[in-house]
């Protein structure tokens, strides 16, 4: 129950003792507790000075006094100064409850007296009211009765009127006369003389209203509304309510409460009231009628009551009680349910900031601790979901929680693990960037936060998983400087914490990922330089200084990183590191050496690259990395002129390695190396072997056989011409056909059988579409050698009988002789043309000379034999004309060549056949002949 604050329960002031020459006025009989109780005898005295003495020891003398007079009137003043007393001093004086019923029960005998003697000294009003006052205390309630009328009757303008009035109405009430009861009521209350009954006659009216049914009550609620206005006209009046108005002001609100619950409740209780003209006290009344349900066990109807207040004056400084009210009701109804439901309005009406602030010091409390609550239902109530698989349940019920947990945290003064609590709720709702907030935060913004380095520790893993899309949304998409910024910021005020090295490695695996070495370098040297790094972490680190120093070139540096990493990972420290891994490790430290090595020899230095590269053996034996540096530096030495040692090296390889493909090269450059050794003979046997291996075997013996060619060693040089050369090799091109006639030409120079040689140069050389100079020269000479040749076979051939049959065969060697000379000449040109005109001549020469000394036919007569030389003489001239002309041909070419030999030989002939006209002596000269005009 809402109760008014707690001035409705003060003390009544106790009145101070009246000041001497002032009125006052005496109250014989206090109200009851029930109307029946209410005692309507009043006197009304003139104050006097009080006597100095004590009100006990007066009271006493008047007691006395009321005892031993005979007289009704002294008896009577007495009376009444013992009650003036009393009231006067406060002290309990006089006469006790039972004393004064049997006093005033005598007292009724002197009130009759003086009545019956018609005479009194004071006024008979006042005499009236006490005499009804002294039936009411015996009991005679209908002749007490009976004296108020008269005295409304007889003395209608006297100062007890209202009093008469007022007790004749309660009168009527007790006695069940509802209606009259009203009209008397009303009548006080109208009145203007009796504002001094004016409260107590409407809060009167009111129940005689209500005493008469339902029909009567909204009289009745009207007039009780006049009576809570007059009890409570301003909210300042709930702070001051006196003790004696409590009950009056309490049996009023009970009484709307009960009208308003037997018609329609909340709607009915509006009904009856204002809303341009709002009271300081509804709220009170709204209230009751809430506490009436809930006595009742209607607690649907409490809450529509307490609900009915809220909407009806939704500003009103009440209403945070009110809410609460709902909860308490809900509660005690055992519906968890509804519970829940009002705190979760109660902490969405106040969660602004504003609204927040008028809360009381225990309305505060209650939000905080129901906006607790409610989190913490909602977050178990995800968990719950969560387990069952509702997805989409457990995300709405964490995202609820959050909501609570994040309206909580500025209110509490520890709002760490709020704020935490929070993050981790829209963590499981998927809502990423209020959960980085939220532990952000925790972590950084709540002090003396216990966890706060666990809660940065949460913002560092949600964005490692951002940035890893391990999360569930493509809205969350962080940046890997976003979390280097995390990491950096959490390493700042978290720096002794055991996890930072873990995250330091981490971040530099993860710079060198996306090709930031500065950075990567960065992180891995924190890891380095902590005390506290693992070795797992410091394993991670000096791989990722090893990578970036080996991908810029600092293959030192990333030696010894390397050789860090492998240290770690074979010592017993690591467990999880596989047999896989730490091959890869030498793998890689054998590469640094490598590329020291690879680096050393193109700057030049020989002797320290093949250093390096002998050294990747004994980082990882046997491996395809090792053998190509074992080949690397026997290059590497061939590049330093170092032939022996290169050659060494190269042999070695080979023989170790015959299978790898390395290998096949190794011929060529132990050839390359033989030669710059200068041993051309060791270098065509390395060719000659490694021809024997090839499918293609003929250049490498082609270029063996130009090796013998250079060390002199022709024997073994002619076999490879001769081997080759009887495979029909075909030129492709002028390059390859003037290499081939070299290697006839050597063969007819140096070679068995050198006449087939020249055949086989000059027919080459005649079916080519390709000539230099050399093969020309070559064949053409050739030519003229088999020519030679051919013209001594025709010498040796004589003409005898049968002639027909020699003659033949003399006619063809002469045929052969001759289309050597003329392929001579097609083939030298000029420079042989000399030479084959004279022997050309010389063979038609031959023939007709030949012809005429040929032998007769033994068988011929002397005339015949004479014709028969006739006729040899006429066929051997056209030949001997033939030789003539080829001669002068010969002769003639001075003009244009000059003289050589063979035209001197050609004169010689001539001089021989005509020496008429060439045997003379002649010196041949050559000269330019000029004209001497320059013509």
């Amino acid at each position: 129950m809402i109760r008014p604050i707690q001035s409705l329960c003060l003390s009544l002031l106790l009145v101070a003792p009246a000041m001497a020459q002032e009125s006052f006025r005496v109250e014989l009989g206090r109200d009851g507790e029930t109307i029946g109780d209410m005692r309507p005898v009043f006197l009304t005295f003139e104050s006097r000075p009080m006597p100095a003495i004590s009100p006990s020891e007066v009271a006493r003398r008047y007691h006395r006094l009321f005892r031993t007079s005979d007289e009704p009137e002294v008896r009577i003043d007495a009376l009444n100064r013992l009650s003036n007393i009393r009231d006067r001093s406060g002290e309990d004086i006089g006469f006790s409850p039972a004393e004064e019923e049997r006093v005033y029960s005598e007292a009724i005998s002197s009130y009759e007296s003086i009545l019956e003697r018609g005479s009194y000294g004071g006024r008979l009003d006042e005499l009236l009211y006490q005499m009804a006052k002294a039936h009411a205390l015996t009991g005679q309630q209908d002749a007490s009765i009976q004296r108020l009328k008269q005295l409304i009757g007889l003395y209608p303008q006297s100062p007890l009127v209202p009093e008469a009035r007022f007790r004749l109405a309660e009168s009527a009430f007790a006695a069940g006369q509802y209606a009259e009861a009203e009209n008397g009521y009303r009548h006080l209350v109208t009145s203007d003389d009796s504002e001094e009954f004016s409260t107590t006659a409407r809060y009167m009216l009111g129940w005689s209203q209500f005493k008469q049914g339902p029909s009567a009550w909204n009289r009745a609620a009207a007039t009780f509304v006049e009576v809570l206005d007059e009890f409570l006209p301003q909210e300042q009046s709930l702070e001051s309510v006196s003790e004696s108005s409590v009950d009056t002001i309490d049996d009023t609100f009970r009484v709307l409460a009960l009208m308003a619950a037997r018609n329609s409740g909340p709607d009915t209780l509006i009904s009856w009231l204002d809303r341009e003209r709002p009271r300081p006290w509804e709220h009170l009344l709204f209230d009751r009628l809430a506490d009436y349900y809930a006595i009742l066990g209607d607690t649907r109807g409490s809450v529509a009551a307490n609900t009915a207040f809220i909407e009806y004056s939704p500003n009103h400084n009440s209403v945070p009680a009110f809410l609460l009210q709902v909860v308490d009701v809900w509660q005690t109804a055992g519906d968890v349910e509804q519970v829940r439901a009002a705190r979760a309005r109660f902490v969405e009406t106040y969660g602004a900031e504003s609204a927040f602030a008028e809360l009381s010091g225990d309305q505060s409390d209650k939000w905080r601790s129901y906006s607790k609550r409610l989190a913490d239902y909602h977050y178990d109530l995800g968990g719950r979901a969560a387990e069952q698989g509702q997805v989409a349940a457990s995300g709405k019920a964490f995202a609820i929680a959050a909501a609570y947990y994040e309206g909580l945290s500025p209110r509490v003064a520890q709002s760490g693990e709020i704020l935490r609590l929070a993050g981790d709720a829209r963590l499981q709702a998927g809502q990423f960037a209020k959960a980085l907030v939220n532990f952000r935060k925790a972590a950084y913004e709540a002090p003396g936060y216990n966890e706060a380095a666990d809660a940065a520790w949460a913002a560092v893993i949600l964005l490692r998983d951002g940035v890893d899309q391990k999360l569930p949304t493509a809205e969350f998409r962080p940046e890997l400087q976003d979390l280097s910024n995390e990491a950096n910021r959490f390493e700042k005020r978290f720096a002794d914490d055991a996890r930072i090295s873990g995250l330091m490695a981490d971040l530099g695996s993860r710079w060198l990922a996306v090709g930031n070495h500065e950075r990567a370098l960065h992180y891995a040297s924190q890891v380095l330089t902590a005390a506290g790094a693992s070795p797992a972490e410091q394993y991670t680190a000096w791989q990722v200084t090893a990578r970036i120093r080996q991908k810029e070139g600092e293959y030192g540096l990333a030696e010894r990183a390397w050789n860090q990493a492998l240290d770690l990972a074979e010592g017993d420290q690591l467990e999880d590191v596989t047999d896989e891994q730490r091959a890869a490790v030498r793998r890689q430290l054998a590469t640094a050496v490598y590329r020291q090595g690879e680096m050393a020899a193109a700057r030049g230095r020989f002797r320290e690259a093949v250093g390096h590269f002998r050294r990747v053996d004994s980082v990882l034996p046997g491996s395809e990395i090792a053998i190509r540096a074992r080949y690397d530096a026997a290059n590497t030495l061939l590049k330093a002129s170092d032939w022996a040692a290169a050659v060494a090296d190269l042999q070695e390889f080979r023989a170790d390695h015959p299978q790898h493909e390395l290998a096949a090269g190794i011929s060529d450059k132990l050839v390359h190396a033989w030669i710059q050794s200068d041993k051309p003979t060791r270098a065509a046997s390395e060719l000659l072997q490694a021809a024997d291996n090839s499918a293609n075997p003929w250049g490498l013996r082609m270029r063996a056989a130009e090796l013998l060619n250079e060390a002199g060693n022709i024997a073994e040089r002619n076999a490879l011409y001769v081997d080759y050369l009887a495979t029909g090799p075909e030129a492709a091109d002028g390059s390859e056909h003037e290499r081939l006639q070299t290697f006839r030409y050597r063969l007819v120079e140096t070679g068995d059988d050198p006449d087939s040689w020249r055949e086989a140069l000059v027919q080459a050389e005649l079916d080519s579409a390709w000539h230099s100079a050399d093969t020309l020269e070559w064949s053409s000479r050739a030519s003229l050698v088999l020519g030679a040749r051919a013209a001594a076979v025709f010498t040796s051939i004589s003409l005898s009988q049968p002639l027909e049959q020699s003659l033949d065969r003399k006619q063809k060697a002469l045929e052969a002789a001759r289309q050597r000379f003329l392929d001579a000449e097609a083939l030298g040109g000029a420079r042989v043309l000399s030479e084959s005109l004279f022997r050309r001549a010389e063979l038609y020469r031959g023939l007709a000379k030949d012809l005429m000394t040929s032998t007769i036919p033994s068988d011929l007569n002397e005339l015949e034999a004479m014709q028969y030389q006739m006729l040899l003489e006429e066929e051997a001239y056209p030949f001997e004309e033939k030789a003539i002309q080829l001669h002068t041909e010969n002769h003639r070419r001075i003009a244009s060549e000059g003289y050589d030999a063979w035209i001197g030989r050609s004169l010689g002939v001539l001089a021989e056949l005509h020496p008429g006209r060439y045997e003379r002596s002649v010196k041949w000269l050559s000269w330019n002949m000029r004209s001497k005009d320059g013509v």
